[in-house]
């Protein structure tokens, strides 16, 4: 740097605006702020150079782009939360200066950092933790940066007594650079890049969350360490959000719900797979009937195929190689064979359905042909990732896969964005975003294919919506993919959609047509899904709906209870007068006070309470109490079976 000063060397910076400034070689993105601007300065920490995050103390040699990054850009949140990690770590061993760290990353919403200390730390620990945090940010200490050989780096962590920096060093491999930041006196191993100062992270703006237990880089041989969990946003009203959303979460837990409702049950005899119970399987088979119907109306042939394959199958399509580790596996001695038969659960649907396709000649008229399969998969994942409904072992796809020519897919991807956009508005998400997924690196197919493929797939979007994000590189292998992220009612989002294009796997399995010109040709294969899966969509619903269903996927809509034991025959009377206009109607006459009655079954959330007394027998009524209502009203009984069976009509069959 001071030679670059001594020889008088110039570069040209380029900003954001399009405007050239002239500044001595070695200037960093810190002298350039202050150029432009005494507030630009102030608020700086970080810079984007040539579109590289980097720190605003890094030198710049050579003619660059280089834009400010302040609080309020994109990527500023991440070095907030990347250095509220290394505070923490620096609180911690300021506080318990024994203690070993090892790593911090970054992660949704937040970070977390493990430590080697034998003690557990306590909720009154992480109270410490935070108060110290806050001083060290006050203290507005600078972070600067060096670069240092593998050996000086070494020597350091051991005179340190830092045995796990040791080792992440010796893993790092020869050639790539080994960066040491100090936030103040304190220093640790990273990457970057940092902010500038440790002022620069909100001081009400984080929270210390949890500790767990983990492992040393995730091996189970290796030693135990403690994880505490931060959570750090860009100012005090996100955090607030934030904290509101785990409570509201923390309400509609959909395990909690599942209980209160008995929607459905998971033991270890059968980890990962679901016990439904009358209630859950209703709200199953309901929203099973509706997509039924729905698919049925856009054209497509449900089929059914069988969930045990032969290893032979999985080998063809590739997934035997790929996807192994995941499937469940079955050996099976067959009668007079030299040796087993290996089989596997199927994980997925997607050879089956080419098998089907398989069956026949097909022409060019018989495309687009669309397969739908509601297909029982079964899938290993790792115990600890399991969650309720959310991530099982054993699930069902609302799975279909679109057999079409490539002058097909544009029509067929808005098809489906259109079935999409109709479906999540029935169920209650009037809000998606989608993701679209372009060519990797690795990939098969001409680039004449995929860039056919992606021209298709983008318009179709844009002739629904002009809003969508892309992810360069990230479509599958075998073609570019649509995934859709719908949010629900308190902000969260859920990948369930997806409409990939797949040049791959007709090739692989022989699938073709006849073509116009009479030669055989390879179809392209849509992959699609809607739900996903039934059993983490209905996961899903039951948290969006805090477990209060609409009427119609309610799974028990109405309970007619006794006031007193003589207007038990009216009740009965009542019950079958709404079971015969379709309404999933029960009766409670036991021998409890009403407002016992009416408590369970708000808490089962039951929507409709009809409470019947001898005044409602004499006059032939009844009284509606909503779920959440605070008040009832009465109403004459045909004036009520009429309007409940209105409102408990599916979307897809009301006028």
């Amino acid at each position: 740097m001071e030679d670059s000063a001594m020889d008088g060397a110039q570069i040209s910076i380029t900003l954001p605006d399009g405007s050239s400034r002239s500044f001595p070689a070695g200037t960093t993105p810190a002298d350039i702020a202050a150029d432009i601007s005494k507030s630009l300065a102030k608020s700086a920490i970080a810079a984007k150079i040539d579109g590289t995050l980097t720190d605003l103390s890094r030198p710049i040699e050579a003619d660059a782009e280089v834009a400010i990054v302040t609080a309020r850009d994109e990527g500023a949140l991440e070095l907030i939360r990347h250095d509220a990690a290394h505070i923490m770590a620096r609180a911690v061993q300021e506080l318990w200066p024994d203690v070993k760290v090892t790593i911090g990353p970054v992660i949704e919403n937040g970070w977390y950092y493990d430590f080697d200390r034998d003690e557990p730390f306590s909720s009154d620990d992480l109270e410490r933790i935070e108060a110290k945090m806050r001083e060290i940010i006050a203290a507005r200490d600078p972070v600067r940066t060096e670069v240092w050989d593998r050996a000086r780096a070494i020597a350091h962590y051991e005179e340190q007594n830092e045995p796990f920096k040791v080792e992440l060093i010796e893993a790092i491999p020869e050639g790539q650079p080994i960066r040491m930041y100090w936030h103040g006196d304190w220093q640790d191993l990273c990457r970057g890049p940092h902010l500038a100062h440790t002022g620069q992270v909100p001081a009400d703006a984080f929270k210390l969350m949890s500790v767990a237990g983990a492992y040393w880089r995730g091996d189970s041989r290796n030693k135990m360490l403690q994880r505490i969990y931060g959570v750090a946003f860009r100012n005090k009203q996100d955090l607030k959000a934030y904290l509101h959303m785990l409570e509201e979460a923390a309400k509609r837990d959909h395990r909690k719900l599942g209980r209160e409702m008995q929607l459905f049950h998971m033991q270890e005899e059968a980890p990962g797979m679901v016990f439904w119970h009358p209630n859950g399987w209703t709200v199953y088979r309901v929203l099973e009937d509706y997509m039924r119907r729905r698919l049925t109306a856009a054209g497509y042939k449900e089929i059914k195929t069988p969930q045990v394959v032969d290893r032979k199958l999985w080998e063809a399509s590739g997934h035997w190689d790929k996807y192994r580790e995941n499937m469940f596996i079955a050996e099976v001695e067959e009668e007079h064979a030299q040796e087993k038969r290996v089989n596997a659960l199927k994980p997925m649907n997607c050879p089956c359905h080419v098998q089907v396709y398989n069956h026949g000649l097909k022409s060019y008229r018989d495309l687009p042909l669309r397969m739908a399969e509601f297909g029982a998969c079964h899938r290993y994942e790792p115990s600890g990732s399991m969650h309720g409904l959310m991530r099982v072992r054993g699930f069902t796809q609302d799975d279909a896969h679109i057999f079409c020519t490539e002058d097909q897919i544009e029509d067929e991807c808005a098809r489906f964005i259109d079935l999409l956009s109709g479906i999540y508005a029935d169920l209650g998400f009037t809000r998606f975003d989608i993701k679209f997924s372009t060519r990797p690196e690795v990939r098969v197919g001409s680039d004449e294919v995929w860039d056919k493929a992606e021209a298709a797939l983008e318009k179709a979007i844009l002739a629904v919506r002009n809003d969508y994000d892309i992810d360069p590189g990230e479509g599958a292998f075998y073609g570019p993919k649509l995934d859709f992220k719908l949010t629900d009612a308190i902000g969260r989002e859920w990948q369930c959609g997806t409409f990939q294009a797949d040049f791959n796997l007709p090739e692989r399995l022989d699938a073709e047509y006849v073509g116009e010109d009479g030669a055989k040709h390879r179809p392209v294969m849509l992959h699609r899904a809607i739900l996903g899966s039934f059993e983490r969509f209905i996961g899903i619903l039951i948290e969006n709906y805090a477990g209060k269903f609409p009427l119609w996927l309610a799974p028990r809509q109405v309970v007619v209870a006794s006031i007193v034991s003589d207007a038990d025959p009216y009740v009965h009377e009542v019950v079958k007068t709404l079971r015969a206009a379709g309404l999933r109607a029960e009766a409670d006459v036991r021998n409890e006070k009403i407002n016992y009655k009416v408590r369970e079954h708000s808490v089962g959330k039951v929507p409709v309470i009809l409470a019947i007394g001898m005044k409602e027998v004499e006059d032939r009524t009844v009284s509606m109490r909503r779920l959440g209502a605070k008040s009832s009203e009465v109403l004459a009984l045909d004036a009520v079976v009429s309007q409940l069976r209105d409102e408990a009509t599916p979307p897809d069959l009301r006028d």
